[in-house]
């Protein structure tokens, strides 16, 4: 009975095998439709990967119209204020040099902190001079608005200094754009007291030209915080808004202690540390 069952069955006819796709040859677009294509991907993957493809994609990635597109797809009111920008300021045609658009849409550098490590993830990125007992980092005694992390950096009873020196350039921003009398440069930090000591603060900013020549500056120098303060906040800021031809570096540099002289950490405590770089829309 088994062998006739066996034998009653249909046959099973294996699939056919499916014929395998044809790869698409984007090379093979008209140019203006594979800027197009181009567009939709990402700056970084364009920059770091499709550069590479062949000479012709290399060409369309070092060159200005693929970048245009992608700005223009921002219709808010900065997105088209940048876009005018980028039309007006464009660099002049260096030989074997890509448009200096690709870094810009790559680093995002408009609306963006330039500092690194603002609220303290260990002295990373700062250079730091210590003073007393030295820099350390606490959780915040009164929250900051706006932080990416509830932490401060905590000074001691003799000064402690930290600096960065932020590198315009480098962060996607190009001459042209610098000196177009077109940006702003806002700078913010924030800083306070233990409840049971006094502390003091300094900041300094300075605008550097490309030998870190010094072309304009902030300085402030805010009377101290006594002790017994309820964990005092204070928030520092200015503009740059005139800003003169030549800015190619930011030195952000502040110092802080207390005012009992006690050993251990009870100085000034300073946190999100901010460089933004804005587009004016005036």
């Amino acid at each position: 009975m088994g062998a006739w069952a066996s034998r009653g069955r249909a046959a099973r006819v294996p699939a056919p095998e499916p014929e395998p796709e044809e790869a698409l040859d984007l090379s093979q677009l008209p140019p203006e439709l594979l800027l197009v294509v181009l567009s939709h991907v990402p700056p970084r993957t364009l920059l770091g990967r499709c550069r590479q493809v062949c000479r012709g994609w290399r060409a369309l990635v070092d060159g200005q119209a693929l970048w245009l597109l992608i700005l223009a797809r921002d219709h808010g009111a900065t997105g088209r204020a940048l876009l005018h920008l980028a039309r007006s300021c464009q660099s002049p045609a260096r030989n074997a040099r890509p448009c200096p658009l690709g870094r810009f849409c790559a680093r995002r550098p408009i609306g963006r902190n330039l500092i690194r490590n603002p609220c303290g993830q260990g002295l990373r990125k700062w250079m730091v001079q210590h003073g007393g007992d030295g820099w350390v980092v606490e959780e915040n005694r009164t929250t900051v608005p706006g932080a990416p992390s509830q932490t401060c950096f905590v000074t001691s009873f003799s000064w402690c200094r930290k600096k960065q020196v932020l590198d315009l350039q480098e962060e996607g921003l190009w001459p042209e754009l610098l000196d177009s009398g077109r940006i702003e440069i806002c700078v913010s930090d924030w800083w306070g007291a233990r409840h049971d000591s006094g502390c003091m603060y300094r900041l300094l900013v300075q605008l550097l030209d490309a030998n870190q020549t010094v072309l304009d500056k902030f300085s402030a120098v805010p009377d101290p915080i006594p002790q017994w303060n309820n964990n005092a906040c204070l928030h520092v800021t200015h503009v740059f808004s005139n800003i003169k031809m030549g800015v190619r570096f930011v030195s952000f540099e502040h110092w802080g202690q207390d005012t009992q002289f006690w050993a251990g950490h009870y100085g000034a405590r300073v946190t999100n540390s901010s460089v933004i770089v804005q587009v004016r829309l005036s």
